[in-house]
């Protein structure tokens, strides 16, 4: 019933054209994206059919946690190496990437971009403060592109989040703006503990759905970055409520809810880990997600910061022996976040490949060896599987751990176990590589 009541909406909110590019380019391109990423798996070689590209450093806002060098000297990718970029992409059978920034409206030929490309899909993460009425049209005329405009709370809460007065209102005149020209718009929140309450509940969902928001996005807050403001972390009681509230809202509420870290049976996973996507940074350093900002491979052929480099973009990911053992040590230490749970593992891998700070701060290193073992999306014996159909069928062909993790004992690895054991011995965790015993680097 929620999916009819979720396809009624689109045809009413959504201009006809951006539907149909949704379907072909989103729908069926990113599916056969997928298919030759599981029929590439089976042989050994890992290319993500989703590339996530920072296209700029630079953004309006200074929120509380950001690990992007907002505030340096302004780093953009051009529009020659983002195309080259997206046609040797497209040789490899991908048709979506995701945008982000920084504030990638700040980039000046941003839409050009996605101009360039009219078989391709673009998701744009973006505080949407940069989005007048002009620029949602230009966006209604390519079809091919969808905002996911970020909400950080109540109007105080958001000023307290963005580190500017304002923000609240600024924000919502650009959904507006999308919305009136039947843009398909989404709203994306990190939750955090200071804006829990205010957004994981009914009335923020209704909210979306009686403006015409057609989907959203719960992301989870990760302490990174110089100032990783720990106190905004979620508990592991909030953790598993959010997972509880976005598995029974998907049933019931006619608004799409997007998830990157479960399967269709709740089990957790990580997109990094199943190669299902990786990032490029600002400086063109490709890295195995945005927050592990750590690299060996560069996307210019010429002047990046890992030396000139001729190879077509697919050898830069199947030949990464660093992207390849960051894979199977996160694989083998847990089915969350290695980051968060085993950054002395992670610390490891980067020290054993020699690979560089892809920071313009260059402390990355110093903020990795000063993290502490915390919980992210991996609950064992707490999984909650999808309870709408179509979720579940989607998951199962689309975004599943694709065997990553098959033979793989996460008892006494995973920050779950550990922690749990520090609380019965009143002892601060100190996870040991040696415990770990994971897997021999190929270095």
């Amino acid at each position: 019933m929620q999916t009819v009541r979720f396809a009624r909406r689109l045809l009413q909110r959504a201009d006809a054209k951006a539907i149909w590019k949704m379907g072909w380019n989103l729908g069926l391109g990113g599916a056969n994206s997928v298919r030759l990423h599981r029929k590439r798996m089976k042989s050994g070689q890992f290319f993500p059919p989703f590339l996530y590209v920072s296209v700029i450093n630079s953004c309006n806002l200074r929120c509380q946690g950001c690990w992007v060098d907002v505030a340096h000297e302004r780093q953009e990718i051009d529009l020659p190496t983002m195309d080259r970029l997206i046609n040797e992409a497209k040789e490899m059978g991908n048709r979506f990437f995701g945008l982000v920034g920084g504030e990638p409206f700040m980039h000046p030929q941003l839409l050009k971009i996605v101009e360039n490309h009219p078989d391709c899909y673009f998701q744009i993460f973006t505080n949407g403060q940069f989005i007048t009425a002009d620029v949602a049209k230009e966006m209604r005329r390519l079809a091919n592109v969808t905002p996911l405009i970020s909400v950080e709370g109540n109007e105080t809460v958001s000023d307290e989040r963005r580190g500017r007065k304002g923000v609240y209102n600024k924000t919502l005149r650009g959904i507006q703006n999308c919305l009136d020209h039947k843009v398909p718009t989404g709203v994306c929140t990190s939750v955090a503990a200071s804006n829990f309450d205010d957004l994981v509940n009914d009335a923020w969902l209704d909210k979306l759905i009686d403006m015409g928001v057609l989907y959203t996005w719960f992301h989870v807050y990760r302490p990174m970055g110089p100032d990783a403001c720990e106190d905004l972390c979620l508990s592991r009681e909030q953790q598993k409520k959010l997972r509880e509230f976005v598995v029974t809202r998907r049933a019931s509420k006619p608004i799409a809810i997007i998830d990157a870290y479960y399967d269709g049976e709740g089990k957790a996973l990580c997109p990094a880990v199943t190669g299902i996507s990786h990032h490029i940074n600002p400086w063109g350093d490709i890295e195995p997600c945005p927050i592990v900002q750590f690299s060996k491979e560069s996307i210019h052929q010429t002047g990046g910061r890992a030396g000139d480099d001729p190879r077509h973009l697919k050898d830069r990911f199947m030949e990464s022996r660093f992207l390849k053992d960051f894979r199977d040590v996160a694989a083998a230490s847990t089915r969350g976040c290695i980051v968060l749970e085993r950054p002395d593992l992670l610390k490891e891998v980067v020290e054993a490949h020699s690979a560089e700070d892809s920071t313009a701060r260059r402390t990355a290193m110093a903020e990795l060896s000063a993290m502490t073992v915390r919980t992210s999306q991996y609950h064992p014996g707490d999984e909650v599987p999808e309870k709408s159909w179509a979720y579940r069928l989607a998951k199962k062909y689309l975004f599943a751990d694709f065997g990553v993790y098959n033979g793989h004992d996460h008892t006494g690895k995973a920050a779950p176990y550990l922690l749990d054991r520090a609380e019965v011995d009143g002892a601060p965790v100190k996870p040991a590589a040696a415990e770990a015993d994971l897997v021999q680097l190929t270095v």
